[in-house]
């Protein structure tokens, strides 16, 4: 009996433990950012964020009102423009307060977002609330709950999962690109030898030149 709650007690520490390092790595690879800018007219303002290949990202954007009991002026209307790394356009939205882009990845590097504020007489200054998200926190996981008919703790438990997954590829890729860098690493050092050794060449070519005319010099001055 004892032996048995020993047992339990263990695996019940192990549990907990297990539970508490997931979570810690869960709010460590939380990647949702949400932010306010400050804009006034004929100002831009650009935003990036570096989104893996195949993950999914969610923006949402909404021009805060200075006045709620009235309509927002034209002059908080704004542009939002998102592009790839290569500058494809994933969303575009002109002379709107608000709004929401949802595309996956297919390109690896920064991804941009741009808000214009036109150009405005007299200037205003205002607000605008952005959040964006990539990767395991840009999934509704309140949706897929629902549609799955699980728990909370299973949720938790698929979210554990995802972010395992993300540290994972996250080394791999940290890996590569260690490789690449001793590679470069490699190939620079092999320039800098070839090219001192060209430099070593060249110096004593210059110098068995200037000591053959230094020698024809002495010679025609019948110094030697």
């Amino acid at each position: 009996m004892d032996l048995q709650s020993s047992r339990c007690k263990i695996q019940t520490t192990a549990l907990r433990w297990i539970i508490i390092t997931m979570t810690m790595m869960l709010m460590l690879m939380r990647i949702g950012e949400s932010m306010r800018l400050d804009l006034e007219s004929g100002m831009t303002k650009c935003i990036s964020d570096d989104i893996k290949l195949n993950y999914m990202s969610v923006g949402t954007y909404t021009v805060i009102n200075p006045n709620e009991a009235r309509h927002l002026p034209a002059s908080h209307k704004i542009y939002v423009t998102v592009t790839s790394p290569k500058g494809h356009t994933q969303h575009h939205a002109e002379n709107v307060e608000s709004g929401r882009f949802v595309f996956t990845a297919m390109e690896n590097g920064d991804y941009s977002t741009c808000f214009v504020a036109p150009g405005f007489r007299p200037p205003a200054k205002f607000a605008v609330d952005f959040e964006w998200k990539s990767g395991v926190e840009a999934k509704d996981w309140a949706n897929i709950a629902k549609r799955g008919h699980i728990n909370m703790l299973e949720v938790e438990v698929s979210k554990l999962i995802d972010t395992t997954e993300s540290i994972h590829d996250e080394m791999f890729e940290l890996r590569e690109r260690e490789r690449e860098m001793q590679e470069l690493n490699r190939s620079t050092n092999s320039r800098m030898a070839s090219l001192s050794l060209l430099s070593l060449v060249f110096t004593v070519f210059v110098a068995g030149i200037q000591l053959w005319h230094l020698k024809s010099f002495l010679e025609r001055k019948k110094l030697l």
